[in-house]
């Protein structure tokens, strides 16, 4: 019988390679072959550089045969979501304006990646310029969530949550600006880091909203997590918001140990209209950590309720402003007019999605005369609320932990024609975006349908190794990362 490989975490596959039980190409051609066998329902990528992939897996066996000393992701293949520059290989942000788009320069975090020899499948889906919550406002196709084909993968990182829940990825790369890493895990079954804001270069990611965004790892459980967080992390002169501070070791934080530590449990995020299994399944998990020595005490963060506005007004008039530049004239596609006017007029209003277009219409109104200080600034000051809510709790607990999202994944459709009810579903994470928090998702049940169900961990700024640890003690008492999604569907 033919061994699958697609379904380990990367650093089990890593210590396979080191053996020399498995090589770096046997290892890509499976992991193709899953992409061959069910791309064509999942529709995880945008963009697939096969050929590229198994050259760089014999580059690696090369290297591994001349008995060079290997570190994690060499050889592990991986996708990047499509709105992450890769020099050389189409980026599109999932909208028709980039359509041909090819970056001439990388990422910074491409650069680190590229640095330790990975294997690149490809680009994944997403959201149109990483607006939306499902990955069904692509400009090109849906993608589906792998547990249940016929409900969405969350988003905006839909498709690399996809592509790892289903095997077609080992690891992944996503970006989240107001939970685009941790809901899609959540609805997908994996685990999705969001880091502090400035820990991980921005340089290279197609802007959505430049205060909020961060790029983050997802994959099939904290190790793999923490390894690649250690590849991305660091300071960028690139980037003036990128972090200066220390990059430690993050998987020396991986260890068994919430003895004594305290967890806080924020009354605000378990709200009237939360699914009933998500807040049973989050709250035995935290039973588990009180079973484990943990203490746990209830909080309060006040302003949270205010989140999802503030939310959406600050992202939009980010985007409404890093979205000036597609004017058919700089770069991108372009739809000819009589005039200036009618050209940049045709070519927004053919290339650009509906969802891409309300919200340069909400940022644009916002931030206009007559309504930046009722509006805009407004949202600032609370932002600051929003802040100081989560400093004031943070002087009696070590990280705080509630639902990564108020429901399991819901079916493909369902929400699309309200945004309101959609944008509502970010209301657990879009406040540490706006505080610049890290937080992680992990798997912590499955819904009577057997839908994933997320527990998110929030921790300090800077302070990913405290929720590292906390994620991966309760990950080694369970067995849900070791769950392969069924690719099934209800229909």
């Amino acid at each position: 019988m033919t061994v699958r490989y697609f379904a380990q975490p990367g650093h089990v596959l890593h210590d396979m390679l080191v053996k020399k039980e498995i090589s770096a190409t046997e290892l890509t051609k499976d992991v193709l072959a899953r992409i061959e066998e069910v791309e064509g329902t999942i529709g995880a990528y945008l963009t697939l550089t096969k050929e590229t992939a198994l050259k760089e897996a014999a580059a690696v066996d090369e290297k591994i045969a001349r008995g060079e000393r290997t570190t994690f992701l060499e050889g592990l293949p991986g996708a990047i979501k499509d709105n992450i520059c890769t020099c050389g290989v189409r980026t599109t942000c999932a909208s028709k304006i980039l359509e041909h788009f090819v970056p001439p320069y990388d990422a910074t975090v491409m650069k680190k990646i590229k640095a330790v020899s990975p294997v690149l499948l490809g680009k994944t889906n997403l959201d149109e310029f990483a607006m939306g919550g499902s990955t069904e406002n692509s400009a090109y196709h849906v993608t589906r969530n792998p547990w249940n084909t016929d409900c969405v993968p969350g988003g905006s990182s839909g498709g690399s949550a996809a592509a790892v829940a289903a095997g077609m990825a080992i690891w992944a790369l996503g970006s989240d600006t107001g939970g685009s890493i941790r809901q899609p895990a959540s609805f997908c079954g994996v685990v999705g880091l969001k880091p502090t804001y400035g820990r991980v270069s921005r340089y290279g990611l197609v802007a959505y909203a430049s205060s909020l965004d961060q790029i983050g790892p997802l994959a099939r459980d904290v190790t793999d997590a923490a390894n690649l967080l250690n590849i991305i992390s660091g300071h960028d002169e690139m980037d003036a918001t990128s972090s200066a501070a220390k990059v430690p070791d993050f998987t020396a934080a991986l260890r068994e140990d919430v003895k004594g530590m305290k967890i806080g449990l924020p009354k605000e995020y378990f709200t009237e209209g939360m699914d009933p299994e998500v807040e049973k399944a989050v709250r035995e998990a935290i039973e588990t950590y009180r079973s484990l020595g943990a203490e746990i005490i209830e909080i309060s963060l006040p302003h949270t309720s205010y989140a999802i506005s503030t939310y959406y007004l600050i992202a939009p008039a980010e985007a409404a402003t890093n979205l000036q530049r597609y004017d058919g004239v700089s770069y991108g596609e372009r739809v000819d007019g009589s005039d200036l006017v009618e050209m940049m007029t045709n070519t927004r209003t053919e290339k650009f999605g509906e969802e891409v277009k309300r919200r340069i219409m909400i940022g644009n109104y916002a931030l206009s005369a007559g309504y930046y200080d009722a509006y805009y600034l407004k949202a600032l000051k609370v932002r600051t609320l929003i802040q100081q809510d989560y400093t004031a709790a943070f002087e009696n607990v070590d990280v705080i932990m509630c639902p990564t999202a108020p429901t399991p994944a819901y079916p493909i459709g369902s929400m699309i024609s309200d945004p309101l009810q959609m944008y509502l579903q970010d209301i657990c994470t879009v406040p540490l975006n706006l505080a610049g928090l890290p937080g992680i998702s992990i798997p912590c049940g499955t819904s009577s349908k057997g839908m994933p169900i997320g527990l998110q961990i929030i921790g300090k700024a800077l302070d990913e190794e405290t929720i590292l640890r906390a994620a991966y003690t309760y990950e080694q008492s369970q067995d849900y990362h070791k769950e392969l999604a069924p690719l099934g569907g209800t229909n």
